[in-house]
């Protein structure tokens, strides 16, 4: 099974029509075409701005389909040996200090991932868009010298973590440039912008990402991709609870 990056996740015909539903549908598996892959091991680097403070904290992780992946924190030296696992819709997290491992779920999903703008919700939905969304196209609009397509998804699941999402995407790389993310009632909640896109074994991937939660104080969260590697062999060994004491 293939994986997209939102997050996430993010992923031609440059003369493609977008009248209708099935063309908007398409440009949207496009997106997931140019950057999916069956696995992938990545190294980030999130930086969290506070409102008065910003901190950095450094990870590596692995990424199996959209049901399997996990992440060890490298740094700074209290976050060092954190580390999460999510198998399918459920998620674990140990903490080096207090020596637990603590299951997240229910309304717990929906807190801060240290104190950043992205839930734990944004980093355990990696399914893809198509299987969530149904889209329709809503224009065109240029940003920042490049033409982009404007789509409108409407959640078709029951338990999307949000209802709408609004897609601005190039029009000749088929990657998002920015993205905005609302509740069911219409209220704005969060805003995501991508950038420094590099090709990579023959897809276009961000190397950059900035997260706003509209609802809560700061300057947002700064996630750049320090270093990737796609269809990698991960050991089977990683993916376990007891990986998380290793």
């Amino acid at each position: 099974m293939k994986t997209t990056i939102i997050l996430p996740a993010l992923f031609a015909l440059i003369s493609l029509p977008i009248s209708g539903q099935t063309d908007a549908d398409d440009i949207l598996k496009k997106v997931e075409n140019n950057m999916s892959s069956d696995n992938r091991i990545y190294e980030s680097e999130m930086t969290i701005h506070g409102t008065r403070t910003s901190r950095t904290i450094s990870s590596r992780t692995y990424v199996v389909g959209s049901k399997k992946s996990f992440t060890e924190y490298l740094a700074p030296a209290r976050e060092q040996g954190t580390k999460m696992l999510k198998l399918e819709n459920q998620l674990w997290i140990y903490s080096p200090s207090t020596d637990r491992t603590i299951q997240i779920s229910g309304h717990m999903l929906r807190q801060s991932v240290m104190g950043s703008d992205l839930s734990y919700e944004d980093m355990m939905d990696d399914r893809k868009l198509t299987e969530v969304y149904s889209a329709v196209s809503s224009g065109e609009e240029e940003m920042e010298g490049r033409k982009t397509l404007i789509l409108d998804l409407t959640a078709k699941v029951t338990d999307a973590a949000y209802h709408r999402r609004k897609m601005w995407i190039d029009s000749e790389r088929f990657v998002p440039l920015k993205e905005e993310l609302f509740a069911k009632s219409g209220q704005l909640l969060k805003r995501t912008t991508l950038s420094d896109f590099r090709e990579i074994d023959g897809r276009w991937f961000p190397h950059t990402m900035v997260y706003k939660d509209v609802l809560k104080q700061g300057d947002g969260t700064e996630f750049k991709v320090t270093g990737i590697r796609f269809n990698q062999e991960i050991p089977e060994y990683i993916f376990t609870k007891a990986s998380l004491k290793q």
